[in-house]
């Protein structure tokens, strides 16, 4: 009686899953994402001004257009602020090409950074935060390229105004964020595996934890805020209501996320939990221009933000692999086979045709289009490899607590913290992982344009 019950508990349980994940990022995703409307604040002269805020380092694969992306916005209250932590950053060229080509735009450049942490990249925004001359922020990574109307819309939403399709509820909007959405300009598998990642399995649990919105999950190629809410929030998470518990001697905004290496998800939260405010997905996707990546990188990658959510958020990321199609499609054979007999080929087969399904829905419904018939092997390779390393990088990722990022090794600490560490204090495994990775978002032999 008890192993039918089991049975029956996985048979319900997969269904549950399959059905509800299937149909919540569906269908969200074509009301979404399949309808994006010219917003009013295209063509209108009283638009809330909004400071574009671009971190540079390097030349990141296809720069030039990502960054001239930012130029073409179809808005007219804006100024664009490159930051550089070097004078000699290989970046400035491309950045000085561009805005003699829009002199029209009003932009600023900052060279040299101010340490206020180990996160590089808030290192390197700080001076820009300080010196945006409006209250809206926009920042944006610089190997995304965005849309002409995505900085109209996502006012809109941040202004109020729900997107088409939005299930949020109607609380102030503190932070608008974009999907990523990936592709690969290079042929390495490496890159194919993280396009692949990027469109399916990140997109649904993205949309989905976001349609269901009881929780903060933002990631940082594209947010939007307001300097006047991040100036009042210190990264303690706790309520302003009963903020007579928080250490005054904590920096608040943006030096206060100086000290996690996730600082936009950080970010996102402390506005969620700290002043009672929410975050909506406006109808744009960040599109993530993917470089160089070995297979090696790829894995890195994983392993790196598994790690950081091991200490953010430890009981949802032991769980991660209940939501990954290997190991469902194991508790579905089992549960099927034992209780209805079904032989498991026929459960495996009908649960990867239903998986796979999904995720071309999903990439058509963030890309526009369906996917591209001439990729679609190798999309399929790439899609089942990453299905099945999902797994065992979970299990390599959650025994440590050491990470890379640029080429700088950190430990991860309580709630998201880091501190640096040096090479020769990780282990072997971790330091071949070092020496094999290319840095695959700064090809900075690439040519400029």
């Amino acid at each position: 009686m008890g192993s039918w019950a089991l049975g029956l508990l996985g048979c319900v349980r997969i269904a549950r899953i399959i059905l509800h994940k299937s149909s919540t990022d569906a269908s969200f995703s074509r009301r979404r994402y399949r309808i994006r409307p010219r917003s009013p604040l295209a063509t209108s002269t009283s638009a809330p001004g909004v400071s574009i805020l671009r971190p540079l380092k390097g030349l990141d694969a296809n720069l030039y257009e990502n960054l001239e992306s930012t130029f073409q916005q179809e808005y007219h209250n804006f100024e664009i602020i490159f930051s550089v932590a070097e004078i000699n950053d290989q970046a400035l060229p491309i950045v000085r090409d561009l805005i003699s080509k829009y002199p029209h735009i009003k932009t600023k450049i900052i060279i040299g950074e101010e340490v206020i942490g180990v996160n590089p990249k808030v290192n390197n925004l700080i001076r820009s935060y300080r010196q945006a001359s409006n209250d809206i922020l926009w920042v944006l990574d610089s190997n995304v390229m965005v849309h002409s109307g995505t900085l109209a819309r996502s006012v809109d939403v941040l202004e109020g105004a729900p997107p088409p399709g939005s299930s949020v509820p109607r609380r102030k909007i503190a932070v608008v964020h974009h999907v990523p959405f990936a592709f690969a300009n290079e042929a390495k598998f490496g890159s194919r595996l993280e396009e692949t990642f990027l469109n399916t399995n990140h997109a649904k649990m993205y949309i989905a934890i976001n349609t269901v919105a009881i929780e903060s999950c933002v990631v940082g190629k594209s947010n939007l805020y307001r300097r006047s809410d991040i100036e009042r929030v210190n990264g303690t998470l706790i309520p302003l209501s009963v903020e007579h518990n928080v250490d005054y001697q904590l920096p608040h905004g943006l030096p206060a996320f100086g000290r996690f290496l996730a600082e936009d998800n950080m970010i996102a939260s402390a506005l969620w939990h700290e002043l009672g405010l929410r975050h909506d997905l406006s109808c744009d996707v960040a599109r993530n221009v993917v470089g160089n990546m070995t297979i090696v990188d790829y894995i890195w990658r994983r392993v790196r933000w598994i790690r950081v959510r091991k200490h953010m958020v430890f009981v949802a990321t032991l769980l991660e692999p209940f939501t990954e199609a290997v190991v469902l499609s194991i508790i579905a054979s089992f549960s099927f086979r034992y209780l209805l007999a079904i032989p498991p080929w026929i459960t495996i087969m009908l649960h990867y045709t239903i998986w796979l399904s999904v995720d071309l829905d999903v990439y058509a419904s963030l890309a526009g289009h369906p996917l591209p018939a001439a990729i679609f092997w190798e999309f399929l390779a790439a899609w089942a490899t990453r299905e099945l390393l999902a797994l065992p990088i979970f299990l390599f990722a959650i025994s440590g607590n050491e990470v890379i990022w640029r080429g700088n090794c950190y430990q991860v600490l309580k709630d998201g913290e880091v501190k640096r560490v040096t090479p020769g204090q990780l282990s072997w495994l971790r330091r071949f992982f070092m020496q094999h990775s290319v840095g695959y978002y700064e090809p900075v032999m690439q040519s400029a344009h």
